[in-house]
């Protein structure tokens, strides 16, 4: 659901205006009328190197600009210039636009970076995984679990999404936050240990461990359900519930989650991999992973 910029009230998918204190709606100009689309960016040159220990390497020609989550870069050639920032024209939206990236998980500041000529960056994630690259048309959004924004073109908006339905909130592992990325450009993002991408038909149906989905297309509907009957859903091992993505899309998994790895590092670890029926539940509580 939309947000007004400039006080967050909720705004429907129609509204030009909003309701309580009368600005236009993002993407709508001061007459009413649709912002016209912005030209599309020049081709983003870049090249993902290494396997789980990922690193992306971005040539970026003179003029070009991206955006990153703050730590995320490696590494930088002295000819590109860098600034944190953080994005909107007011007080209002610079400050609404910093509490939605600290409830997605993010930085309260985006690092910019441009070259005055041909220069290079590199980005890697915060913990062992993979890379991955959407490029946008204009208008075209994706979703992803809290934290995997890695960097973007500038052209690229990066918001946050509600989950629409109360169970995937409470139980889907994301919580009731997930970010939108919303084109034109190229967008990169990162997950834990390795991605399997699958491309559902309209009407197909993926069941997912909570927590283990990266991304996925707009389009695709995304819900919970028990993981079969009780019996199953205490002692299978995979908690209460499942994630339930239903085409048409692209769906893209990750074979390690962040609370899997800590649960590995932790101390005090024993036993075996699997979710205890409790834990699931502190979805309630806890919706980093």
């Amino acid at each position: 659901m939309p947000f007004c910029t400039n006080c967050g009230s909720n705004l429907t998918d129609q509204a030009r205006f909003c309701a309580n204190c009368g600005r236009p709606a993002p993407g709508v100009t001061a007459a009413g009328f649709p912002v016209p689309a912005p030209p599309p960016p020049d081709p983003l040159e870049f090249k993902i190197e290494g396997d789980n220990l990922q690193v992306a390497r971005v040539r970026l020609k003179p003029g070009q600009e991206i955006y990153a989550e703050a730590g995320k870069m490696v590494y930088k050639t002295a000819n590109v210039s860098w600034e944190s920032r953080v994005t909107g024209d007011s007080i209002g939206q610079k400050i609404w636009g910093a509490l939605k990236r600290k409830i997605m998980g993010e930085s309260l500041f985006f690092t910019y970076f441009r070259a005055s000529s041909d220069g290079e960056v590199g980005f890697a994630g915060s913990y062992p995984g993979r890379i991955h690259v959407f490029d946008l048309a204009p208008g075209q959004s994706v979703l992803a679990q809290r934290d995997a924004f890695l960097f973007a073109q500038s052209s690229v908006q990066l918001d946050v999404a509600l989950v629409k339905r109360l169970g995937a909130g409470f139980f889907g592992g994301e919580g009731f936050i997930l970010e939108k990325l919303t084109g034109p450009g190229a967008v990169f993002i990162h997950g834990g240990g390795d991605f399997v991408e699958f491309a559902l038909n309209p009407g197909e149906v993926l069941q997912v461990d909570t927590g283990c989905i990266v991304a996925f297309d707009e389009s695709v509907d995304y819900d919970i359900q028990l993981a079969g009957g009780i019996k199953t859903a205490i002692f299978g091992g995979e908690g209460l519930f499942l994630a339930t993505l239903t085409g048409p899309g692209r769906v893209i998994v990750q074979s390690l989650t962040l609370n899997k790895l800590r649960r590995e590092l932790a101390p005090t670890r024993t036993g075996g991999d699997e979710h205890s029926a409790i834990g699931s539940l502190s979805g309630f509580l806890n919706s980093e992973d």
